[in-house]
Parts: C-alpha cells; structure tokens; sequence
C-alpha cells in the first residue's frame, strides 16, 4: 500500500457511539421509563412515582424511596458499562437482578437533558449530577429524604431524525402507561403512580399477593374469568392465570409473560399455551394469560437483546413440555366451562330454522346475516343491545346469475351451484369481504349509518389502552362507532355501524385499538381508513366453526355474488375455489357435457 493513501476506518468520538448505543436501549420514552424503573426496583424502593409531560418528550421524572447513591457512585453510574451488578465475566450468566445491560443512564443521558438526584439513607446530604446530552457532567450536593430522582427532560433533542419517528403523544404515553403496567404488576408489594401533566393516571398502592395485584388492575371479576395456573419441575417453576375458555376473546390482551422477573415476548412459551389450548379454546378466539416463570438465572441468556425484550433458554423444550401440560390439565379437570368448543363469533341468525318451501329471504337490507322473527331472546339476549331497522324483503331482482345453497362442511366451508360452477367458500373470509365492501362504499359516500345500541355496551379497558382511545374517539365517531368516556377508565358504547350487525362491541374495539397504536397520526384518516374497515369486517364476520342454516348460506352466496365475486378478503386470504362444469368433467373423464350419459 502507497504510504500516501490515507486510511478510511477511525474510533467513533465517545459521544458519537454513545449515541449509537442509546438507539439501542431508547427506542423511544416507553424505554426510558422501563430502564429507570427496573433500577428503582433493585434500589429496593416501596414507593416509585412516575411523572410524564407530553408522552415523554419534554419530561420523564421518576422518583423512589430506594437505598440511593453516594457521590461517588452517583457519578460512576453515569459512565458507560459501569455496574453494582457484575464484578466479573462469570456474572454475566448468573444475573438476579433487572437493571444490567451497562448503557442505561448513559445511554439516556447522552440524548436528553439528564439529571440524577441520590440521597443515600445513612446521610442527610446527597448528590445531584445533570448532564446536557452526555458529554459533561456537573454535580454538587443535594439535600433531600434517602431515594433517588432521575430526570430526563426534551428526549432526543440532539437527534432530530429520531424524535421525528415518535407517534402521538396519546401512543407514546400509552406505551409508558404499559410499561409502568408491567412493573406492577410483577412487583406487588411496591406502590406505583404515574401521572400525565399533573393527572394522576394510575395508582396501585402495595399489596400481599401477586393475584391481589391481578385484581387491582382488571377489576373484581378477574378471578371469575381467570384459572389459576401453577407448575413445579426440575427446571423450572411456573405461577400465573389463564382465562377460562368460555370467556376468551377476539382479542390478545391481556399476553404477559415475566421470566424472573423480567417483562419478555417469548415465541415458545406463547406456542406452548396456545397449544395447550388447542382442544378447549373456540374457534376464532385468543387465549389472555399472565405467567409468572423462575428459572435458575445460569439456564438462561438475558443479554441477547438491548432492551431485554427477549431471552434465550438452554432448555426451551422442557420448558415448552411443562407449561403445555400445565395449561392442558388446568383445562381437563375443570368442567365448568358450559363452552361450545366449536365455537361462535356472530350469533346472528344461529337459531334460523331452515324452512324447505322458502324461495326468497326476508333480511334486514343492512344486515348479511338476518334476523329470524323465530329468535327467542332467552337464548340470544344480546339482540336486545340493538335498535332493529325495519324488516324488508331482501329478494334479488333482475340477477344474472342463480344461486343454490348446498350446505356446509366442518361448520367452516359452504357449498354453493352459482350458475353453472361449483363453489367451496370460507365462511369467515366471504362474510369478511362482503362487510368490508359496505363499510368502503357508506364511507366513500359518505353515508355511514348508525345502529344506536338500546342499552349502551361499557367496556373497561386498562390505563395504556384508554390513553390511546381518547385520541382516537373522533376519529372513531367518523366511522360511526361512538363512544363516551364513563369514568377513569371506563367507557360505553352507544352506536355502531349498522352494516356491522350484532358484532361483539368490545372485541371489536380492543382489536381496533391494537391497530390504532401502531400509527404515527390520526390527520391523514382517507389512507388509513381502508386498515380500520378491515379489521371491523374481520371482527364482525361469522366465524369459522358456527353452523349455519340454509337460509344463511343462501344470503352470503347472494351476498357475495352482488360483490361481483370478490376472491381474497381485505386481508389477502382466499374466499373460494371454483370448479367450472368443464373442469367437473374432464375430473370424472366425461369429455363433453353433450356426451350421451353412460
């Protein structure tokens, strides 16, 4: 090599992979807090208070009563890869507590406005130390009662590229709201509050028992919904909830999974609860769990990502075995289910009686599925919920083609003689895409008719997902789902789209807002609206295992014809294999439909 060519590698200034190392652990405020609470746990704190101002952004303030910090630890925890944690290498594999990755406070510090405030408990003069993006530190003492105080102030202000991929404030605080969430829910016996701009938000004072916690947080009816799951082996122990079968829902929150401790998302563990599932659970629904898993700390990898969402266990197929069986025998001997394992989504029209005489349907024009005269609300009382529109003949004039319902297979598949084919149709995904075409057509025309529930539907949703809906209530109302706050955390529902018939209110709209989170802004709602009808014509659609009648059958097929055939639904799923006569008779070796039968 010529000696005068220079060299294009150098080391990054201390500053510059500072920041690289924070987009590592701070994705955004939620990670903040998370770093900075799991600290204050393993301060041994029994009060942490959690303050916020716009989501995170201008200001993220947590405070304990935990054991503190001298000065000169103070200023140590503020360099990178300093630790009380580890004291060598073997430590890395034997970790019992939350707060170690080495990057946390620096990490935060160096793009934020930062300042850490400690009082050890054997002194009444403690330390504080600020920084402006991480490069220097000032400190000086500081007088207050024993605990910590960490501030972060205009998060990401010297990376203008990251604050720019922020969401609403509304979702960044939701996703703090959860995390805090998490928190408590692990650590029963601490006292935790979060506050929003001086609102107290959450409150969970301390409590005796991890299932005490559990209803703090989803209220006095958790128990009668929940079973309770437990499971000793060699390897491992497992603690926690599961929801009965008979009160699972569209929906996948509640999903936690904490492993000594720690809050992660985990793809064995989740197949092995689904799986143990498998034969109680109705189709269409999801399973809620929260499950507590301790694991000797040297079985397991807490370091395989920065912000320790993830873990990897040197078992994981014991552990799938143990927690399978541990679902599957909680389910077996428990028969109070009263379930229909089949399952069922929209009931609408579930005990039509097919009547053999009839040759045309008489249906609600807003409804694909019809409401029988014959219904008794004893046994569907939730038809009670909705204002009935006026019943019309629903006969189909001046069609091009004719229709013939033949059945279903496996109360899944129907089959249909629509002129001279031979269809096999999905159920769910037909029903889905002919929801989906109403819905798309009432909002390009502006005509999204509301059905007003007779008796208002509440829903009770935790403090992270009721900050989301407030910001997306307006929204909402345009798409003809209104909904009024009714209390901290509280809501009801007072109408829906009428196309929608008797869908299940508040799955619809817990699914809705797990979409809804995953948005940056609510101003550009035409290129988004197309998502959200989706996922209302998926959550209303009659799912795959409900029987249905004759009559049924014909609407849909009718249905679905008017919708010029449509083959995938919104979703990209496909609705229907068609067998033309010609392709029937080339099957069965017949060359030629005007062949002479033989």
């Amino acid at each position: 090599m010529s000696p005068f060519v220079t060299g294009k590698i150098h080391v990054l200034p201390d500053d510059v992979s500072c920041r690289i190392a924070a987009g590592e652990v701070v994705e955004r405020p939620a990670s903040v807090v998370k770093e900075l609470i799991d600290n204050s746990l393993d301060a041994n704190s029994s009060l942490i208070t959690i303050e916020i101002e716009e989501g995170g952004r201008r200001l993220i303030r947590i405070t304990d009563n935990g054991i503190g910090m001298n000065r000169d630890d103070a200023q140590l925890a503020c360099q990178r890869f300093a630790t009380s944690k580890l004291h060598e290498e073997h430590d890395l594999f034997s970790l019992t507590t939350l707060g170690f990755r080495g990057e946390a406070l620096p990490s935060i510090a160096s793009v934020s406005r930062l300042s850490l405030r400690t009082v050890p408990s054997e002194s009444p003069i403690g330390t504080e130390t600020s920084s402006e993006g991480g490069t220097t530190w000032n400190t000086q003492d500081y007088a207050s009662s024993p605990g910590t105080q960490v501030e972060v102030q205009d998060l990401f202000f010297n990376t203008p590229g990251r604050l720019k991929f922020l969401k609403t404030v509304a979702t960044e605080f939701s996703k703090i709201s959860y995390s805090v969430q998490q928190a408590a829910t692990i650590s029963p016996h601490i006292h935790f509050r979060l506050f929003h701009h001086n609102h107290k938000i959450l409150d969970y004072p301390a409590v005796s028992t991890f299932q005490d916690r559990l209803v703090q947080m989803y209220g006095p009816t958790f128990l009668d919904r929940f079973l309770p799951l437990t499971q000793t082996a060699d390897l491992f122990q497992l603690t926690g909830f599961a929801v009965s079968p008979h009160h699972a829902k569209t929906s996948r929150t509640p999903q936690e999974i904490f492993v000594n401790g720690r809050p992660i998302k985990n793809a064995t563990i989740t197949h092995a609860i689904y799986e143990g599932y498998k034969s109680f659970l109705p189709k269409g629904k999801h399973p809620q769990f929260i499950v507590c898993i301790q694991l000797n700390p040297q079985t397991l990898d807490i370091n395989v990502h920065p912000t320790k969402r993830e873990m990897r266990f040197s078992h994981p197929e014991v552990l799938h075995s143990g927690i399978f069986h541990a679902v599957k025998q909680t389910f077996a001997t428990t028969t109070s289910f009263g379930m229909n394992t089949q399952g069922t989504n929209l009931e609408v029209g579930s005990t039509l009686q097919a009547k053999p005489k009839a040759q045309t349907l008489a249906v609600s024009p807003v409804s694909a599925m019809p409401f029988s005269p014959d219904i008794k609300r004893g046994k569907t009382n939730h038809l009670s919920l909705f204002a009935q529109e006026p019943s019309s003949a629903y006969i189909i004039q001046n069609q091009e083609f004719q229709v013939v319902p033949l059945g279903q297979i496996h109360h899944t598949y129907l089959l249909g003689h629509i002129d001279q084919d031979l269809y096999i149709i999905d159920q769910h995904t037909a029903h889905e895409r002919v929801l989906f075409e109403r819905l798309l057509q009432a909002w390009t025309k502006k005509d999204m008719k509301q059905q007003v529930l007779l008796i208002p539907e509440p829903i009770e949703l935790l403090p992270h997902q009721g900050a989301l809906l407030d910001e997306w209530l307006p929204v909402l109302s345009q798409i003809g789902i209104e909904i009024d706050r009714f209390g901290t955390t509280s809501y009801i529902v007072r109408s829906v789209p009428s196309v929608l018939g008797a869908a299940s209110i508040s799955s619809l709209v817990l699914e809705l807002l797990e979409e809804l989170s995953e948005w940056k802004t609510t101003d550009s709602l035409d290129t988004l609206i197309r998502p959200i009808l989706a996922t209302m014509a998926c959550q209303s659609a009659v799912q795959a295992g409900r029987t249905m009648t004759l009559p049924e059958i014909s609407t849909l097929l009718h249905d679905w014809a008017r919708e010029k055939f449509p083959m995938t639904c919104p979703h990209g799923r496909r609705v229907a294999i068609r067998h033309s006569v010609e392709e029937l008779n080339t099957l069965f070796a017949r060359a030629s439909e005007k062949q002479p039968l033989t």
